[in-house]
């Protein structure tokens, strides 16, 4: 199974949004604008991510001059699988009635297919965004977030 382009990069926004370092030296919280430039992403989907984690109120966001976004909880109160599977928007890997396949209806894959789903789900509800920012990603997260920040103090 693969994960949406959509998943990635919901995933790795609350990742880079987890970071205490959130607001910068400048007093100016975390844009999409920034988190785009550090992690080589496209602007314009990270706006339809945001919007969308922002509407399940799993980012705060403040429009304007020094506005930015956040998590809107903890770390610790973001599951993994919960996460994934909204942001997947599907809970079965293949559609047998989209298109019409002949072998839907006396066909084992399906079933065996929604069990593996079912066991990665299950693998995933194990984890929280906390579990996943600790050790060499915090540090990675934590220098990509510092880079930015010279970055905006030698722009001036």
């Amino acid at each position: 199974m693969q994960l949406t382009h959509f998943t990635d990069l919901g995933l790795r926004v609350l990742m880079y949004a987890s970071q205490p370092q959130r607001v910068t030296q400048s007093g100016k919280a975390v844009t999409i604008s920034e988190i785009a430039e550090s992690l080589h992403v496209s602007r314009n989907h990270l706006v339809k991510v945001v919007h969308f984690m922002a509407s399940h109120q799993w980012l705060s966001t403040t429009r304007g001059k020094g506005g930015g976004l956040a998590l809107a909880k903890t770390p610790d109160q973001y599951n993994l699988g919960q996460l994934v599977r909204i942001l997947e928007g599907t809970t079965q890997v293949v559609n047998c009635a989209e298109p019409p396949c002949a072998l839907r209806f006396g066909c084992g894959l399906k079933g065996l297919l929604d069990e593996a789903l079912q066991a990665f789900f299950q693998s995933l509800d194990r984890y929280t965004l906390a579990d996943i920012i600790q050790g060499k990603t915090q540090e990675i997260l934590s220098e990509l977030q510092r880079i930015h920040i010279v970055q905006l103090s030698t722009d001036v």
